[in-house]
């Protein structure tokens, strides 16, 4: 919803692969580059502006956080035991497996007549910038556009049910319109925690401690933010054999694109807000730095440098603010 456009650039080429769940899977080692010159794909409802900026919500709606005297060895014995124990420190998670993991990437754009949702154009421009992103930082990912609720369902459902013991986490992606909730499939809404509970700790087993990732670019209400002039111990039932129970919603990570009942703005021209900064600091920080560090710096991106431009009064210089919810247990590095 910027003023001025950014030059196109280039563009990949995402080609359907019927061996990676389906007709509208897309697998990375399918993936192309081609130039903007050898016949990209041009986006849908070419009637919209690139300079104004759009929401992910109905058309119709315009209302609008040792001891001192320690022989010297035994001190050389707690040197070794530390360094030990720092190369896997325990308030991290353990990121040492045969794979990063799975990345699932919905992007809807198109929706049936009956749900009286628009096109969103811009959202290939996000999918493509995170396919690149996440591939980059070694996930395996896969994007499936329109999805219908009970695609999206399925997928989810199928995903989790896979065998995550070579993996370090799992991450999924939702790309459409939503209200508080809940999210569009092209077909209607799901409530969004029925989509990710099939990855709760009772549910699936192999993902248990380990993170599982939501980021979420959709509306989650009406309402519009005008901004403000700032100046500048566990249970064992032995020794030997610790046990332990796990809550079923730990170690979830939801990261949204704006706060509870506030639009989420979307660039047909460069795409969402939210997926421009979380590409740009992963891109510059998704290997050195924590998850929490990297999506408070996102907030601050989102918040600081974006601002809406519209013709139409009520939607024009409004601002947004992502938000995170985080049942992490430890922190999280996506280096090894």
């Amino acid at each position: 919803m910027d003023c001025v456009g950014w030059p196109p650039g280039r563009r990949w080429h995402l080609e359907k692969n019927t061996s990676c769940g389906g007709s509208s899977g897309i697998c990375a080692s399918y993936v192309t580059q081609m130039a903007d010159d050898q016949g990209c794909v041009e986006e849908q409802g070419v009637e919209d502006s690139a300079n104004e900026d759009s929401v992910d919500a109905k058309p119709d709606r315009s209302s609008f956080v040792p001891s001192l005297f320690s022989k010297k060895k035994k001190n050389v014995t707690m040197r070794s035991i530390k360094t030990t124990r720092d190369r896997v420190p325990t308030y991290q998670y353990n990121m040492n497996f045969e794979k990063l993991g799975k990345c699932i990437i919905i992007n809807n754009k198109n929706f049936d007549k009956v749900t009286g949702m628009g096109v969103r154009n811009g959202t290939d421009k996000d999918a493509e910038a995170l396919f690149k992103c996440f591939r980059s930082l070694g996930f395996d990912v896969i994007v499936y556009n329109d999805c219908s609720c009970a695609k999206m369902q399925d997928l989810l459902k199928k995903a989790s049910e896979e065998d995550h013991t070579n993996a370090a986490c799992f991450a999924c992606i939702l790309l459409s319109h939503g209200e508080e909730n809940v999210i569009y499939g092209k077909d209607g809404v799901t409530p969004i925690k029925d989509l990710t509970a099939h990855f709760r700790g009772d549910r699936c087993k192999t993902l248990l401690e380990k993170p599982k990732l939501f980021f979420i670019q959709a509306c989650r209400g009406t309402e519009l933010d005008d901004g403000i002039q700032a100046d500048s111990g566990p249970i064992n039932d032995t020794d030997a054999n610790p046990r332990y129970k796990i809550p079923v919603e730990a170690d979830f990570l939801f990261a949204y694109s704006t706060v509870p009942g506030y639009y989420s703005w979307r660039s047909p021209g460069r795409g969402s807000w939210f997926v421009q900064a979380l590409c740009s600091i992963l891109e510059e920080h998704g290997k050195d730095l924590e998850i929490m560090q990297i999506l408070t710096r996102v907030n601050d991106r989102v918040a600081r440098h974006f601002e809406s431009q519209s013709d139409d009064p009520r939607f024009h210089e409004k601002k947004q603010i992502p938000c995170v919810v985080s049942m992490l247990t430890k922190e999280l590095y996506f280096s090894q």
